[in-house]
């Protein structure tokens, strides 16, 4: 619990596919999955926002799961805590890329969430979106202790987000170990 795992590895390794496994949104082609996580939410490289404001977006995944009362207080709070509670009223297809990111994340820790799942969640977005949008995870994520597993290409990331790096190539983990004694793999593997 808490952990914050990072996913690594070249194109085409199976990095998003075994994220869609754990999601439950894949079935796998061999093996088992032996846990089943309810209490998970996940942010994908591109926001799936839909037609509507902010607020709406980031209510709907709590009312999907049956936690109405209180979820516009509680929506608000989360986009508070990602600095755009002022979009809140703004239709969603309006917002930057950035911006869009920062709602899909608020949306994500709405659910109160045991498992965080991201997609290279902070890829779609320009550098200096990206380093104030890491910022502010990385300090709600502090917050909630929330359990997160990153794929990313990005080494600086796993540096700034995890404590425990997976490196995986021709679909199977090719290293393991904190983003320091990693750092070596990671230059022959990618």
């Amino acid at each position: 619990p808490g952990g914050r795992v990072a996913l690594m590895g070249p194109s085409g390794c199976g990095k998003t596919t075994l994220l869609r496994i754990a999601l439950g949104l894949l079935e796998p082609t061999e093996g088992a999955v032996r846990n089943s996580f309810r209490k998970t939410a996940a942010v994908f490289q591109e926001p799936l926002l839909l037609d509507g404001s902010v607020l709406s977006n980031v209510v709907l995944g709590q009312t999907l799961r049956g936690k109405s009362r209180g979820a516009k207080e509680n929506a608000m709070k989360w986009l508070s805590k990602f600095g755009i509670e002022h979009l809140s009223s703004q239709m969603a297809h309006t917002l930057s890329g950035g911006e869009a990111q920062r709602a899909s994340l608020a949306r994500a820790f709405a659910l109160e969430p045991e498992i965080l799942m991201m997609d290279e969640p902070f890829s779609s977005v320009d550098n200096i979106s990206r380093q104030g949008l890491i910022k502010a995870f990385k300090e709600v994520r502090s917050a909630s202790r929330t359990t997160t597993l990153l794929v990313t290409h990005d080494f600086r990331e796993v540096l700034a987000l995890a404590d425990k790096v997976l490196v995986l190539a021709d679909g199977k983990v090719q290293a393991q170990g904190t983003p320091e004694e990693i750092a070596g793999a990671v230059l022959w593997l990618l």
